[in-house]
């Protein structure tokens, strides 16, 4: 039986709605839930202080608090300033983390653009060592490099493992919904839950999971109610059932908090309880 850790990517707004980022550590445990995403995601605009306020309220409820990264990072464009600034972010994003005690931080590393596949691979190894560094090597924190749901963009299974095998500040991060729309609409939970326990044993596993939406013949990266079933959640609560593991599960559904207690309801319909 898997251990969960399960929450919103954000600040919850439906089924009760917080303040603030500080407040909503509070709001997530009310709500019987144990992690939160701190959405860095149109920059980093909190201080280290409020960081640090963050960490402590998440500590004495429960909450493991993660980090994403702004979207605005592309550590393989050919203009260098957008790297350099692109780095800049990604530090930012770390210091905090480390502030307030997150354990990881998202990030959508790169597009392929003139490098290709093979040259972003090696200029995404070369810019998130920098990063690392420059952020002071925060010990506790990884940059967890997401699954992306498009064919130009860095982020396939493949690139993400290995990363993090090269890298050991480095785990990848799956995103359900981006795999599934990365495979054309489909996906084997088990068959990725089962390559982490053999490339990582051990290691707790941050995942991302809605529902997306079918656009124009093709699965593409805009987010949808859980309910809407594509992919469907309940097979990966299934999965989690049969699995000594421990995942967290950041519901980055349009209803955030609402859907990340029907993913609470469906995986304890399986067996499967918070940790």
């Amino acid at each position: 039986m898997a251990k969960v850790w399960l929450g919103p990517a954000g600040i919850p707004q439906y089924v009760v709605k917080a303040k603030s980022t500080l407040d909503a550590v509070r709001v997530v445990r009310e709500l019987g839930l144990n992690a939160m995403e701190v959405e860095f995601v149109q920059g980093v605009r909190m201080s280290r202080e409020l960081a640090k306020q963050v960490g402590k309220a998440a500590q004495d409820h429960g909450v493991l608090l993660s980090v994403h990264a702004p979207y605005f990072i592309n550590l393989c464009s050919d203009e260098a300033d957008k790297v350099e600034k692109s780095r800049q972010r990604l530090v930012d994003s770390l210091d905090r983390a480390y502030h307030m005690g997150a354990w990881v931080v998202v990030v959508h590393a790169a597009y392929y653009g003139k490098l290709g596949p093979s040259g972003c691979y090696e200029k995404v190894r070369e810019e998130l060592a920098k990063a690392y560094r420059e952020a002071g090597e925060p010990s506790g924190v990884y940059i967890g490099v997401e699954i992306t749901a498009r064919k130009n963009q860095f982020g396939s299974v493949e690139e993400a493992f290995s990363l993090a095998k090269e890298l050991t500040f480095v785990t990848p991060v799956i995103d359900w919904g981006h795999l599934y729309a990365r495979n054309n609409g489909t996906i084997d939970y088990g068959a990725v839950l089962d390559l982490w326990n053999r490339e990582f044993p051990g290691r707790h596993m941050h995942t991302h999971f809605t529902s997306v939406r079918y656009r124009n013949g093709k699965f593409v990266d805009e987010h949808e109610p859980v309910e809407v079933g594509r992919p469907p959640f309940e097979p990966l609560a299934k999965q989690l059932a049969e699995r000594d593991m421990a995942i967290t599960l950041i519901c980055e559904s349009p209803l955030l908090d609402k859907d990340a207690l029907f993913m609470k309801e469906v995986l304890e319909r399986h067996g499967v309880k918070l940790s």
